[in-house]
């Protein structure tokens, strides 16, 4: 990965009580790369993810992260179903500005996802899956980050809008020059969308590389495993 400015983590440990949730993570993430974190549930890649976006302490040095937002699994959960949708987005500019000013500011940002301005006036129990992750990415985006964290952000959703929320995030890191770090329990979902991975299992990152040498010639036996689950990748 390249070393131009941006994420690194170096020796990173979570704990939570007794139980030691990450331990020893480093790695590193290039401006406007996208890193997929990946592991079975209980390996500790959310943790991560919650660590960077300052939601649980840790020990171990970040350096370069800038601005940080996550996106979560779901959508609807991190929305307040009392608020109208360009409100929402609205939230996550923080404060300053007219009202008009941050009107218009939402309605760049839900444009920016692919959302028209008419889903503004709606609320979150009447949109779609996929269109609510778009709103949560346009909130998060609104923040003006250098990393977005994406926390499982398409399990949650229909086979068939998936690919259009990867496709999304992709198109956001070129257009922005954003880094990502994408968690994901999914090996082909990293694969489409990423252009590195770091393997988790049991808190510890156990492989890592281009999403290419890591998918195509693996070299650990959980990795293996992984992508044995996921018969297409082979």
């Amino acid at each position: 990965m390249k070393d131009d400015g941006g994420l690194r983590v170096s020796g990173m440990r979570v704990r939570y009580g007794d139980l030691t949730a990450v331990d020893g993570v480093s790695f590193t993430i290039g401006k406007g790369e996208i890193l997929g974190l990946v592991g079975e549930s209980g390996s500790g890649k959310s943790s991560v993810g919650r660590a960077l976006a300052g939601l649980v302490p840790y020990e171990g040095d970040v350096t370069g992260a800038g601005p940080t937002q996550m996106v979560f699994q779901d959508p609807y959960g991190s929305l307040n179903p009392r608020l109208r949708i360009g409100d929402a987005v609205a939230e996550g500019l923080g404060r300053g500005g007219t009202r008009a000013v941050r009107k218009a500011e939402g309605l760049r940002l839900l444009g920016l996802v692919g959302l028209d301005e008419g889903v503004a006036g709606r609320y979150p129990r009447e949109l779609s899956g996929g269109q609510r992750q778009r709103v949560a990415l346009a909130r998060a985006l609104g923040a003006r980050p250098s990393l977005l964290i994406a926390d499982e952000i398409t399990s949650a959703l229909d086979v068939s809008v998936q690919g259009a929320v990867l496709n999304l995030v992709r198109e956001l890191r070129g257009r922005l020059g954003l880094s990502v770090l994408f968690v994901s329990h999914d090996l082909a979902v990293v694969r489409y969308v990423c252009d590195a991975v770091a393997v988790m299992r049991e808190g510890r990152i156990v492989e890592s590389g281009t999403v290419e040498h890591v998918t195509e010639h693996p070299g650990h036996e959980y990795t293996k495993a992984l992508l044995d689950a996921v018969p297409r990748l082979r």
